[in-house]
C-alpha cells in the first residue's frame, strides 16, 4: 500500500471535523512490520502515526468501528501480495464518518455516516476512495457486517449457488460473520438448511435464524449424521473451513452437487497457509458425481458489489435480514474496544468462540453525536 501523503496542520483550521474539533495530527493505527501468519508477531501498534490527506476524490473518514477476519492473517503474512514488503497497513473494513472530503468527492458531506471495504481500517482514520465508500443510514456496526462477510454470501450464492426450492444446503461455520447470511439467503431462497458449529450455544442460535439442521462438530459426528440423514448427498456446499471439513464436504456432494470454497480458516495460521488434502483423489469423486468445486473471492465480484450492499442494506433496515454483532462481550477480558484490543479479537476467532461477525470499537476522546 503506497504511503497516503501527511495531512498538513498549518492548513487545520479549514479542515474540521463533523464536530467542530480540528482533526489531529497524529493517531494510533496497527502496521504490518513483519509478514508472519502469526498475526501478533506480525503487527505492531503506532501511537503517533501521522493522520493522512485524502486526494482529490478520496474521503478521509473518523473509525468508530472495523471488522475482523479470518483473512486478516493472510494479509498480515503476505500471501494476496507477494511483492508488497513491510512496513504496510492493516485491516479492510471499517464503518465511520466523513471527516475531511476534497473536490470529487463533494457528493459526501463532513459528518456522514460511510462503511467501506479498503486496505488500511485498522487505525483512527483511513483514507477511503469516495467510489468505494457506501453510504450507510447511521454508523451501527450491524452495517459493518454487510460489507464484506454479508456481500460474500450474497454474491457467491447469487452467482454460484443456483439455489431454487427444496434443495438441500450445507453451510461450513455457519454460526460466524459470512456463515450467519449463507443460512439466511439460503432459507429465503426456500432451501433447506443444515449448518456445522461448535457448541450448543452456536447451534440455538443457528436454529433462531432459521437453520433446519445445526451440527455440533464437537459432539456429534458430521460425517455420520451427512450420511444418514441425507443418503442421496446435499446439492450445494458452503464452505470456509478446508483440510477435514473439506474433504467431507466434498463427500456429502449430491448427483450434481456444488461446492464453492470462500475460504480455508484452519490452514490459516500455519506457515505455507494451507492444510493437505487428498488431492489425487478429487477429479474421480467429481466426475462420479458429476459435482463441482467453485471458489469465491469478493473483488472479483466488483460489479456485483454495489448493487448486493443496497439489497443487503435493505434488509437489515426492515428486519428481514438479521445482522448478528459479536463486540467481545463474553470473551474473557471483555468487549472488544481500541486498536489494542484487535490481537484478541482475532485470537478469539481462531479460538471459534465467536457468534456473528466480530467488531472491534474504536472510541474517541472527544464526545460523540453518534
Amino acid at each position: 500500500v503506497p504511503p497516503r501523503p501527511i495531512l498538513d496542520m498549518s492548513y487545520s483550521r479549514h479542515f474540521l471535523d463533523f464536530q467542530g474539533s480540528s482533526i489531529p495530527s497524529s493517531m494510533k493505527k496497527l502496521v504490518v512490520t513483519k509478514l508472519s501468519s502469526n498475526f501478533r508477531e506480525a503487527l505492531t501498534l503506532r501511537q503517533d502515526s501521522p493522520v493522512p490527506l485524502p486526494g482529490d476524490g478520496d474521503l478521509l473518514v473518523r473509525n468508530r468501528f472495523v471488522g475482523i477476519n479470518a483473512s486478516d492473517i493472510n494479509h498480515s503474512a503476505g500471501r494476496y501480495d507477494p511483492s508488497v514488503k513491510p512496513p504496510f497497513d492493516a485491516g479492510f473494513e471499517g464503518i465511520g464518518v466523513v471527516a475531511l472530503g476534497l473536490s470529487a468527492s463533494a457528493k459526501y458531506t463532513v459528518g456522514q455516516a460511510v462503511a467501506y471495504l479498503t486496505p488500511g481500517s485498522f487505525a483512527e482514520y483511513t483514507v477511503v476512495p469516495a467510489k468505494q465508500a457506501v453510504p450507510v443510514p447511521s454508523v451501527k456496526p450491524e452495517f459493518l457486517t454487510l460489507i464484506a462477510s454479508g456481500t460474500t454470501a450474497f454474491i457467491s450464492l447469487k452467482e454460484l449457488g443456483e439455489l431454487s426450492e427444496g434443495k438441500k444446503v450445507l453451510v461450513t461455520a455457519a454460526a460466524g460473520g459470512t456463515g450467519q447470511f449463507a443460512v439466511q439467503l439460503a432459507k429465503k431462497a426456500k432451501c433447506h438448511v443444515i449448518g456445522t458449529c461448535s457448541s450448543d450455544e452456536k447451534a440455538g442460535f443457528l436454529k433462531s435464524i432459521g437453520c433446519d439442521h445445526p451440527i455440533n462438530y464437537k459432539t456429534e459426528n458430521v460425517a455420520a449424521i451427512l450420511k444418514r440423514d441425507y443418503p442421496e448427498g446435499v446439492d450445494v456446499v458452503y464452505e470456509s473451513v478446508g483440510g477435514k471439513m473439506f474433504e467431507l464436504a466434498v463427500n456429502s456432494l449430491a448427483t450434481k452437487g456444488r461446492l464453492i470454497i470462500i475460504g480455508f480458516i484452519s490452514g490459516y495460521q500455519s506457515p505455507a497457509g494451507i492444510l493437505p488434502v487428498k488431492a489425487e483423489m478429487l477429479p474421480a469423486k467429481l466426475l462420479k458425481k458429476s459435482a463441482s468445486i467453485r471458489g469465491f473471492f469478493l473483488i472479483h465480484y466488483d460489479s456485483e458489489y454495489q448493487t448486493a450492499m443496497k439489497h443487503l442494506l435493505k434488509m437489515c433496515e426492515s428486519g428481514e435480514l438479521l445482522c448478528e454483532v459479536d463486540l467481545g462481550d463474553m470473551s474473557p477480558e471483555g468487549k472488544f474496544t481500541g486498536l489494542e484490543s484487535v490481537f484478541r479479537a482475532v485470537d478469539y476467532m481462531y479460538m471459534g468462540k465467536n457468534i456473528g461477525k466480530i467488531v472491534v470499537e474504536l472510541p474517541h476522546s472527544v464526545n460523540s453525536k453518534l
